[in-house]
């Protein structure tokens, strides 16, 4: 059996080799369905939340991705594929009964998910943050490569048990906030939420100026935790992007105490928060730097993750 960040090397999930996934808006609403999923019937379940297992009586076999919610969350709801998510599962191969990965995830977009294990993707949408979910899809909907690397033929069928522990927000979604300070930059949002900046024809701050552009109404950053962020960086003199989790195609998780420069401006700040931060000219840049950060989420510890 592999371990869950085994399967991970194998079909290598990594904001890396996912930069150039595709992302869309957020939905306004999300109507969760299960789906004709008599085969599941095959399929108990055990364990905490949080560390699910599962008994499946072979051979189990569908043609589709099935599903059903067996514990459904009050927590937020997966309405875009730009949204992180973490979970805990147990894969199974339907045809054996025999357990093939188990453990936990860090966080990926839904949309990375979508391009490696399209059945997971189909599983979580719409879905809420505490719900476990019972489902098995064709193992032929994945590669070849991918399909081997845990120990599947095209034939058999995977048989997955998933507590969905975190949903992260897609962008931020905070209440707009006025700010009057002339010779500022302005930011202009792409529909999925993803900014641009406009740096004004003035000087640059030399001091470290933080503007909240959106206030959110989630937790407060504190010292200990990890922030999940999606920013971008531009250089105010040459006005070019020098840093972007946006263009490298996944977020970041971000500690006050972390060495990007905006890392400490984050400490108070609130989840669904976009802060405008323009960091003073250092030795090593020679030109203030102007950052637009969304704070998405905050990260589960690693200690209370399995």
């Amino acid at each position: 059996m592999l371990r869950i960040p085994a399967v991970i090397a194998v079909l290598g999930l990594s904001a890396l080799t996912l930069a150039g996934c595709a992302s869309g808006p957020a939905a306004a609403s999300c109507e969760r369905t299960d789906s004709d999923a008599s085969a599941l019937e095959l399929v108990q379940t055990s364990g905490e939340f949080g560390q699910p297992s599962m008994k499946v009586s072979p051979p189990l076999d569908v043609d589709k991705t099935v599903f059903t919610d067996e514990t459904v969350g009050d927590g937020m709801r997966v309405t875009s594929q730009q949204q992180d998510v973490t979970f805990s599962t147990t894969f199974v191969n339907g045809t054996t009964g025999t357990v093939v990965a188990q453990g936990a995830l860090p966080p990926q977009s839904v949309a990375q998910w979508s391009t490696v294990f399209p059945g997971l993707a189909t599983m979580m949408t719409c879905a809420t943050e505490g719900s476990r979910i019972v489902g098995a899809f064709p193992a032929k909907d994945l590669s070849t490569e991918r399909a081997q690397g845990v120990g599947l033929s095209p034939d058999d069928t995977v048989v997955v048990v998933l507590d969905l522990t975190k949903v992260y927000l897609a962008a931020a979604d905070g209440a707009p906030q006025y700010n009057d300070r002339r010779g500022m930059p302005s930011v202009v949002l792409a529909p999925n939420g993803r900014p641009g900046i406009i740096i004004p024809d003035a000087a640059a701050p030399d001091a470290l100026v933080v503007q909240t552009l959106k206030k959110g109404s989630g937790a407060a950053i504190t010292a200990d935790d990890t922030a999940r962020v999606q920013y971008t960086g531009v250089d105010w003199q040459k006005r070019t992007v020098v840093d972007s989790t946006w263009e490298k195609g996944a977020s970041l998780g971000v500690t006050t105490a972390d060495s990007l420069p905006f890392a400490a401006s984050l400490l108070g700040a609130t989840v669904g928060s976009q802060l405008l931060i323009v960091v003073p000219p250092s030795e090593e840049s020679g030109s203030a730097t102007v950052y637009v950060v969304d704070i998405l989420g905050i990260d589960v510890p690693t200690a209370a993750s399995q």
